[in-house]
């Protein structure tokens, strides 16, 4: 082959006319479906191997078949935060020998409907989207197309499309309720990126439990955070300079109360002895920190394993009507929270 020449593409007829089978037989195998003998099998498999041949997903998706490809976006790899419910996903699609093409946004809202768009055009069975930008647009659009797809704590308003997320209002009351019952009457709160229906519900729930226990809602100890560290790292500053700094502060994720932390002990504090620090998620190495972090166990593994049965079920009949599934969270208590000084 010259430069010039275009590498010649392998077909499943090739595979068939090396191994003197059948188009069906070759199918057979690399579809793993039908009974096939074990001899065939194997010099199918070592034609496959010699001859170099690739299954077009593509093509058999556009032709009617499945690909046998789940797509995933996500906003970045950066966190355990993704990490934990990519794992979920993948644990999932082993099971029923699917693969996960993975396509990772950078935050970028144009970059997520092209990759929308490609992966709905024949490449992959179905769709997960983790913290979607336009969830209400996607959906309006999947349910005319009839196109499975789910989203994982996703950042619309929509309550009827088919969904996983986790007790987010919930877990932050209780968050807070512990700081009240350890004795803390001001409690800090950096949030996360307002756009998203989860940073509003943690926001929601702190505000809930300040009232239940007849505490004020002071706006000058809130802080507009977007669950990164850097960002966690400045509230947590502004919130220490103020004239009557919180006791405690609660971080909308352990990102961000990792930035917290890296603040207070900056400012030359103590925690939890000179101030109270909680997180949300329970990432992986949030019970690696110095102290170890209090925080709002999310149940990110189960959340990806559980949309991905979400999306496999309707995949198998994309007629069905999804469901909007939230799963329970939990308070981890580790050390770095304790009753106020004095």
């Amino acid at each position: 082959m010259t430069a010039n020449q275009a590498p010649v593409r392998v077909t499943i007829e090739d595979v068939a006319r090396e191994a003197e089978v059948s188009y069906a037989t070759v199918s057979r195998v690399i579809n793993n479906k039908g009974y096939v003998s074990d001899e065939t099998r194997q010099r199918v498999n070592d034609v496959v191997d010699r001859i170099g041949y690739v299954v077009n997903r593509q093509a058999r998706g556009l032709a009617g078949g499945k690909s046998q490809v789940v797509g995933l976006v996500v906003p970045d790899v950066d966190t355990s935060y993704i990490g934990e419910i990519i794992r979920g996903i993948d644990m999932e699609l082993a099971a029923v020998d699917y693969d996960l093409m993975l396509y990772t946004t950078r935050h970028r809202k144009n970059r997520e409907s092209a990759y929308v768009a490609t992966l709905t055009d024949g490449l992959a069975d179905g769709l997960l989207l983790v913290l979607p930008a336009a969830s209400g647009a996607y959906l309006d659009s999947f349910r005319k197309r009839k196109f499975p797809c789910v989203l994982i704590d996703h950042r619309g308003m929509d309550e009827t499309g088919p969904s996983v997320g986790a007790t987010n209002f919930q877990g932050a009351a209780d968050a807070t309720r512990y700081l009240i019952g350890l004795g803390h009457h001001r409690i800090g709160m950096v949030t996360g990126n307002l756009d998203m229906v989860c940073a509003v519900d943690r926001l929601n729930g702190y505000r809930q439990a300040l009232t239940e226990a007849g505490l004020p809602i002071d706006d000058d100890l809130v802080r507009y955070g977007d669950f990164l560290q850097p960002r966690g790292f400045e509230c947590a500053r502004e919130l220490l300079a103020l004239a009557d700094p919180p006791t405690a502060i609660f971080a909308s994720n352990d990102v961000s109360a990792f930035g917290v932390m890296e603040a207070i002990r900056d400012s030359g504090r103590r925690i939890p002895a000179d101030i109270s620090v909680i997180g949300f998620d329970d990432i992986p190495v949030a019970s690696n920190v110095y102290p170890p972090l209090t925080t709002v166990r999310q149940p990110l593994f189960e959340m990806g394993a559980s949309a991905t049965r979400m999306l496999l079920e309707l995949v198998g009949n994309p007629s069905r009507s999804g469901e909007r599934v939230l799963l329970p969270t939990a308070l981890v208590i580790r050390e770095s929270c304790r009753a106020p000084a004095g």
